[in-house]
């Protein structure tokens, strides 16, 4: 299939800047929207041979595909120097009873706080207000039963601040249990 547009290697530092400069992960559709003559393949093409360059040249970053765009992220090995720079007051610190919610919010979505309270045992609408304020939670919807009690579920910020494509890369259930 021949292209009447650009080639991969021509498109390569555009998809670059584009992703580079982007605040959130940008989709394939937005980037061949953005790029004149490109489509999805071109543009996939464009970021796997620039994510094989990074490697070749032993980059400390790649472009990884989540919450439905691409982004930028650092390797993981360079993880501790990062966390050394953004040891900053406001950052979304979460605790573990946050983190336990979160859990099982992302797990059993959509779910009621009276089933999230009785997994826990404990009252939860504090964290779960908490976990909005973050735009780690949000409403998804109303329950069919009496008084039609809020349903929770994550947002978009959830994918991205775990750095998941989607809600079913969740490690299994089974993955997380103790050796």
């Amino acid at each position: 299939m021949s292209h009447s547009g650009k080639g991969t290697e021509e498109i390569k530092p555009i998809i670059e800047a584009l992703i580079f400069a982007a605040e959130e992960p940008v989709s394939l559709r937005k980037l061949t929207d953005l790029v004149e003559g490109s489509d999805v393949t071109l543009i996939q093409e464009a970021i796997l041979r620039l994510n094989n360059d990074y490697e070749a040249q032993g980059r400390s970053f790649r472009i990884e595909e989540v919450a439905g765009g691409y982004q930028f992220y650092t390797r993981p090995e360079y993880y501790e120097w990062i966390m050394k720079l953004r040891k900053k007051p406001g950052e979304v610190k979460l605790t573990q009873a946050s983190l336990e919610t979160l859990a099982i919010i992302a797990y059993k979505q959509p779910i009621l706080r009276a089933n999230i309270e009785s997994i826990r045992g404990v009252q939860s609408g504090q964290i779960i207000r908490f976990l909005m304020e973050k735009d780690l939670v949000k409403v998804v919807g109303r329950d069919e039963s009496l008084g039609h009690p809020l349903l929770y579920g994550t947002t978009k910020k959830f994918l991205e601040y775990f750095g998941l494509k989607d809600i079913k890369d969740l490690p299994k259930t089974e993955e997380l249990e103790a050796p």
